[in-house]
């Protein structure tokens, strides 16, 4: 197992100022934590920042019934005006289902639910009710987008997840640097977007967590591995996170599109490094339904690279990883 060099940098958990011209700020948002990191710019960019991170919430949460995404779920088949936030969110959605040939897909939330995933694990009063038409999967690629009027088939269900927190990310780095910072990371329920230069150095050195840290008599490494990135994004999906228990047996939200049930894999978590933090949350699904060799053979056909872990401890890498160390 490749652990972190210790005269390495890495980004943790949660940040708190380090130089003359960096703030940073850690809060709970999305069910998870949410760090960000600025470099220059004008002092109230950080709030401007963490307010847009919470907007995207309070438009995608499939726990709050007000969001965006579940008035489209309640909508049965009608039109919905949206925010312009969600009509590009529901956008790249319907790219990402069609890039990865449906292992992403969104529109399995009545699975999810059925399984025993219908309230939040940080805070259980906060449940998810759908209307009885819900059908899962639902028909993604036949959703329409008129400007900022939405049409889900009647039946289809969207649920944000993990690429609302990637594209959250990706929303708050360009409102940051087009704000004057030169600088900015974006760590959103550990998907990571950055751009500019890091904290020493043109790069930024990312950590991969070590799923295991906390599962150990002795204690382990936090990282199996260290990435540098200059401009773009690393997110991590994990079938160790988002545990529940249903009649006492551990499950996780990770649903294979195809069979409808939790995935059945030695895979226990997969990163990817892409241009934008939704593209890579979106690719790392894939590394949970299919082989290792074919899924980290195809990422860097799709501009991509991947690292997984797995339950042995064993680390496996797509050709194009050791470019970004």
């Amino acid at each position: 197992m490749v652990v972190t060099p210790a005269t390495l940098p890495v980004a943790p958990a949660s940040i708190r100022p380090i130089v003359d011209g960096m703030a940073s700020r850690t809060t709970k948002l999305m069910g998870g934590r949410a760090t960000i990191t600025v470099r220059g710019g004008p002092p109230h960019l950080l709030d401007e920042a963490f307010d847009l991170a919470h907007r995207c919430e309070s438009l995608w949460s499939r726990f709050i019934p007000t969001s965006d995404i579940m008035r489209l779920n309640w909508s049965e088949g009608r039109p919905t005006t949206v925010d312009t936030l969600t009509a590009s969110l529901i956008a790249t959605m319907m790219e990402g289902h069609y890039l990865s040939a449906g292992t992403f897909d969104p529109t399995v939330l009545p699975d999810v639910i059925a399984g025993g995933y219908d309230r939040s694990v940080p805070d259980p009063s906060r449940t998810t009710v759908l209307p009885d038409s819900a059908r899962s999967p639902g028909r993604l690629l036949d959703v329409r987008i008129d400007g900022l009027e939405v049409c889900l088939p009647r039946g289809t269900t969207l649920d944000a997840g993990g690429v609302g927190k990637g594209a959250t990310a990706d929303l708050v780095c360009d409102l940051v640097i087009a704000g004057g910072a030169t600088a900015v990371m974006a760590e959103i329920g550990g998907d990571i977007v950055v751009a500019g230069q890091g904290l020493r150095g043109p790069s930024w050195h990312l950590g991969i967590e070590n799923p295991f840290v906390d599962e150990q008599p002795a204690p382990l490494q936090p990282h199996v591995d260290v990435i540098r990135l200059v401009d773009g994004a690393l997110a991590t999906s994990s079938v160790r996170k988002r545990v529940f228990t249903v009649d006492g047996v551990p499950r996780h939200h990770l649903l294979d599109p195809a069979t409808r049930r939790n995935a059945d894999t030695d895979v226990q978590t997969v990163s990817v490094i892409a241009a934008t933090g939704a593209r890579a949350e979106m690719l790392t699904k894939a590394g949970f339904f299919i082989s290792h060799d074919e899924y980290l053979g195809w990422l860097p056909t799709v501009g991509a690279a991947g690292f997984i872990v797995l339950a042995d401890g064993t680390c496996r890498e797509s050709a194009n990883w050791d470019q970004h160390r």
